[in-house]
């Protein structure tokens, strides 16, 4: 593993020469990266490019399999719950019967080797980040019965109740309207002003533009990061899977 620099101390989010991927098969390899709290870092790429895997491997759903992956100043490994994770919500079951309250509830458990009861202040956060994305009359509503835009927000909430200081959100502003994105935005620009990390994968170059303060360009296995009108400058600009937002197909 690769030693700690200085810099741990003061990100959110810090690879060094990192490889990842799955059952020791690398898909991503020598990803330098560093992430600080208050900063939004997009990931760019098209699809299989590695970006899902990235974010995957710093909340252990990944392996990684060489470098050093520190997630608020603690190795990857260990620092379970310290970082809240946003997936994409066409992965998971809609047929779960569980309300979006109670998704959002799943935000205030922590990884403890006791079993926690939920309090009543648990409850006030979850509802209250519920409230911030627009879904408070949707508590009790069963959370596959929402909309595909409406379950992204009902996950966004869970992260957000979590109230973890690095956010990871995997393809956020798929398939959403333009009412849902820009509840989003506007959430994930309230989070990075309160001092939260945030970290998106996206193809959209336009929200790139709009929202991030740098970007990793995923790509063969590789990874390059600078400033977004840098990276949007640069050749990667024609590669496939990358474009605007006019071109999204939009649910409600």
């Amino acid at each position: 593993m690769a030693e700690h620099t200085p810099a741990d101390a003061d990100a959110a989010l810090h690879l060094v020469r990192a490889g990842v991927g799955y059952r020791g098969h690398p898909v991503l390899t020598g990803v330098d990266l560093v992430v600080t709290y208050g900063q939004t870092v997009v990931l760019l790429g098209a699809n299989g490019a590695g970006k899902s895997t990235l974010i995957k491997a710093v909340v252990g759903l990944a392996d990684v399999l060489a470098g050093d992956v520190t997630v608020c100043g603690r190795p990857a490994g260990r620092a379970r719950g310290a970082a809240a994770y946003v997936p994409q919500a066409d992965t998971l079951d809609a047929d779960f019967p569980v309300s979006a309250g109670d998704v959002v509830l799943m935000g205030r458990y922590r990884p403890t080797r006791w079993v926690r009861q939920i309090r009543p202040a648990d409850r006030d956060i979850a509802a209250d980040a519920l409230a911030r994305v627009g879904l408070a009359d949707r508590a009790r509503t069963r959370f596959g019965l929402l909309s595909g835009g409406q379950r992204q927000r009902v996950l966004l909430a869970r992260a957000i109740a979590s109230q973890a200081r690095l956010m990871l959100l995997d393809e956020p502003f798929n398939g959403l309207d333009t009412a849902s994105r820009d509840v989003v935005v506007r959430l994930l620009r309230e989070l990075a002003a309160t001092g939260t990390a945030v970290v998106l994968s996206t193809h959209d170059l336009d929200i790139a533009r709009d929202l991030a303060d740098a970007a990793c360009l995923i790509h063969d296995g590789h990874a390059s990061t600078g400033r977004v009108t840098d990276i949007l400058a640069g050749p990667h600009r024609s590669r496939p899977g990358i474009q605007h937002a006019a071109a999204h197909r939009v649910i409600a």
